[in-house]
């Protein structure tokens, strides 16, 4: 060790052995010793981490001691750290001075409790978002050149500082914080107060009875409702305005040529901050909408919805499994009756490869799926789910959406009788995780329902009244 940083070209003109006496005391008195030990246990049990120059100005071990969430205590005079025209180190390293080692004891011992923390939790979310991988730090400094080119739509420091960092973030789409789901609570904002509702329809229109014709006058009754859209995604034409029903708010029909991943285009008629995806035989009352939208407000860069799914690890297999058994423990919740920010129509589209969308249209399957890694991924948190009615079962009828005549089913606990409908959601989850360079679902136990909801008083008490029916 003393060897290699001690050498008289890279010690600043301080003798060898001086040098290698001095980082021994320094050893010393933080209490390291010269114990064996396993470098990587050490490096994460470590709060602050020696990063003198190697045989060049900078060091591999800053990026180790990033890696293990150690503060990194720089000894390098003269190091221009990376990134650092968008990056803010203040928060997350310790800068020494080589000439004077002994000062540094008592410089890290000065630092309190909530400042180390606030230094290792911005280590974390560092390493995560820039350093963790050779293609991120090719991304960024990507990005960071893109943004000095075009310099009026770049991201602010801000963006590139704060979670999810600046790679998810695409000044595309808009160049103002109140634009995303991120900083709300940062900037003391809040989301609109309504919500664009998008109708995912594969169907043909047949009869006023059908489970879309419901969900229609559920949705619009909605306090919160601005419009409503109807994706249509059927081999057959879309009917006329006149063949749906009337509405209290603008009902648009568009086109999706048959694409599932059309259900995640950042239409430009979507104008409010949150979207509730809908399938067309959704079923659900105005209350649970009302609630599930509330709830969004409160946490508007997550998914807040109602089925739940779940991803575990299949060791006689060794590859990610999918299970829609209903249990305590969800990592995924559906689009089918889901709310989240339109951002993410923009992510899912631009940031995404066309690889993952085109398996998604080549299996007309696994969009919910890929919604849910994209957002646990940028998020690093579970979707959340909230309680629907008490005696609400998954059982609908689909008419599917042939050149025959349509075929009525009763489904339970799925929207589609195809066969292979369930392992080709097992495959998607391991291809989109072998994407993604790691698995980003997120389990969660955490669960949100109506106030009183289930306390036995006055339904006359109770805000979502409508959810205590049979």
């Amino acid at each position: 060790y003393c060897d290699v940083v001690g050498s008289k070209k890279n010690a600043s003109h301080m003798n060898k052995h001086v040098l290698c006496a001095k980082l021994v005391s320094l050893l010393v008195c933080v209490g390291v010793g010269w114990l064996e030990f396993d470098y990587l246990e050490l490096l994460h049990n470590s709060t602050f981490c020696l990063v003198p120059r190697g045989r060049r100005l900078g060091s591999f071990r800053f990026l180790e001691s990033l890696q293990a969430a150690c503060i990194p205590v720089l000894l390098s005079n003269g190091w221009e750290l990376p990134f650092s025209d968008v990056i803010d180190w203040s928060q997350a390293v310790i800068e020494g001075d080589e000439r004077l080692l002994l000062q540094i004891p008592s410089t890290v011992h000065s630092i309190d409790d909530d400042k180390i923390l606030a230094f290792r939790q911005r280590t974390q979310m560092l390493w995560e978002a820039y350093f963790s991988s050779v293609d991120k730090i090719v991304l960024t400094t990507l990005e960071i050149i893109k943004d000095r080119v075009f310099s009026h739509v770049s991201r602010n420091k801000l963006m590139w500082n704060s979670l999810p960092g600046g790679l998810f973030i695409l000044p595309e789409y808009s160049t103002n914080l109140a634009d995303y789901p991120f900083y709300y609570l940062s900037q003391g904002l809040s989301p609109g107060q309504d919500f664009t509702a998008v109708i995912h329809a594969v169907s043909p229109l047949v009869s006023q009875s059908q489970p879309i014709m419901r969900l229609l006058q559920v949705v619009s009754k909605s306090k919160y409702c601005s419009q409503i859209i109807i994706l249509w995604n059927c081999e057959k034409a879309a009917p006329p305005r006149s063949k749906w029903p009337q509405t209290p708010v603008p009902l648009t029909i568009i086109e999706g040529k048959r694409k599932r991943s059309s259900r995640f285009l950042p239409y430009n008629i979507i104008s409010t901050d949150a979207v509730l995806s809908l399938d067309e035989d959704t079923v659900l009352l105005t209350s649970e909408v009302n609630f599930a939208f509330v709830v969004w407000r409160s946490f508007p860069d997550r998914i807040v919805g109602y089925p739940p799914r779940s991803h575990f690890w299949d060791n006689s297999k060794q590859a990610w499994g999918y299970t829609s058994k209903w249990t305590n423990e969800f990592s995924i919740v559906l689009t089918g009756a889901a709310f989240y920010h339109r951002y993410y129509h923009h992510l899912f589209t631009y940031y995404l490869p066309a690889t993952l969308r085109t398996l998604v249209d080549q299996t007309a399957n696994c969009e919910d799926i890929l919604m849910n890694f994209l957002v646990s991924a940028v998020t690093k948190l579970p979707p959340i789910k909230v309680t629907q009615r008490k005696q609400y079962k998954e059982v609908f009828s689909v008419i599917l959406c042939t050149n025959e005549l349509p075929k009525i089913y009763g489904v339970k606990s799925s929207h589609w009788p195809n066969p292979d409908h369930f392992s080709q959601r097992q495959d998607c989850i391991n291809a989109f995780a072998s994407w993604f360079g790691h698995m980003p679902l997120v389990h969660s136990l955490f669960r949100l329902d109506p106030v009183l909801f289930k306390d036995q008083v006055s339904v006359l008490r109770k805000k979502y009244k409508d959810l205590e029916r049979p």
